[in-house]
């Protein structure tokens, strides 16, 4: 059988270089500041989408992404490992999103693909940590959800199996189709680029990035519509301006910073006795340090 697949992924600062400036006056996150890459368990989900795509002749993987119009470069990149397309959720108004916000904004793009058979995600984006986003997104969509998934063992008869890995050990679950599946980070690693692949969407651009092509490579573009990364607006999407945004956002994160844990020298004992130890256990409590 066919399958229509969708990806959720997301490009994330990358967070292991995170400075002074990582944080807007807002509590937003100043991405221009921060290298930008593919969220890590997206590459995840993306794996097991192609490996349904593998196993089900004809069908497709597209890959939905909401951010700043720079965001295509994830889509490209998954062409490049065997996508067939997908669309950049892009809008100044999509801006300064929490969860809640995303999540509604992202089923809104759902409902525009038409027909699908399952949505796969990352359990969670390395920018928020929170695993919300998949789930409310099933839930606006009224269709089931399996979390926490490592593979995809089966899809047949209108239901997916789904091995999730769980904190103390593994559980097996059935869910009808159309569902949603969040992937976790110890599911298969995404394969690699593929080279004809990448030479033939090396050039895939999106509506934004069409303005600074050069005549030969934008006359290409227009003549191969399989370079054409689509770019879906608010208003395209029919989405509610109350539930968009910081509009649509209870809440705001109030600061961002990277804790960097040294050692004290008053903290280190050498040869104490029970005084020392009962003092720095003091201390402990004192700075929350424990306790």
């Amino acid at each position: 059988m066919s399958l229509n697949i969708i990806v959720l992924a997301k490009q994330v600062p990358d967070t292991r270089n995170v400075g002074k400036d990582a944080m807007k006056a807002d509590g937003t996150i100043n991405r221009a500041a921060l290298p930008a890459i593919f969220n890590p368990e997206d590459l995840n989900a993306l794996e097991q989408a192609l490996r349904l795509k593998d196993e089900n002749p004809g069908s497709k993987v597209y890959v939905l992404t909401m951010g700043l119009p720079r965001a295509a470069e994830v889509v490209r990149e998954a062409m490049y490992r065997g996508a067939d397309g997908g669309v950049v959720l892009t809008d100044r108004a999509l801006g300064g999103a929490d969860t809640l916000a995303t999540s509604y904004s992202l089923a809104q793009a759902v409902k525009k693909f038409g027909k699908y058979d399952i949505i796969l995600g990352g359990r969670q984006a390395i920018d928020g940590d929170t695993a919300q986003v998949g789930p409310q997104i099933a839930e606006k969509l009224g269709i089931p959800q399996v979390t926490y998934a490592e593979e995809i063992l089966d899809l047949k008869d209108g239901k997916v199996t789904v091995k999730r890995r769980l904190e103390n050990g593994v559980e097996t679950v059935k869910a009808p189709l159309p569902c949603v599946v969040t992937v976790n980070g110890s599911a298969a690693e995404c394969r690699p680029r593929n080279a004809q692949r990448l030479m033939k969407f090396k050039y895939a651009v999106s509506d934004s990035e069409k303005k600074g092509l050069q005549p030969e490579i934008a006359e290409l573009v227009e003549n191969r519509p399989y370079l054409n990364i689509k770019e879906w607006g608010a208003a395209f999407v029919e989405a509610d301006p109350e539930q968009i945004g910081l509009a649509g956002s209870p809440t705001k994160v109030k600061n961002v910073e990277n804790v960097v844990f040294t050692a004290k020298e008053n903290l280190c004992l050498d040869g104490g006795n029970d005084a020392q130890l009962e003092d720095l256990v003091k201390e402990l409590i004192a700075n929350h340090t424990i306790g």
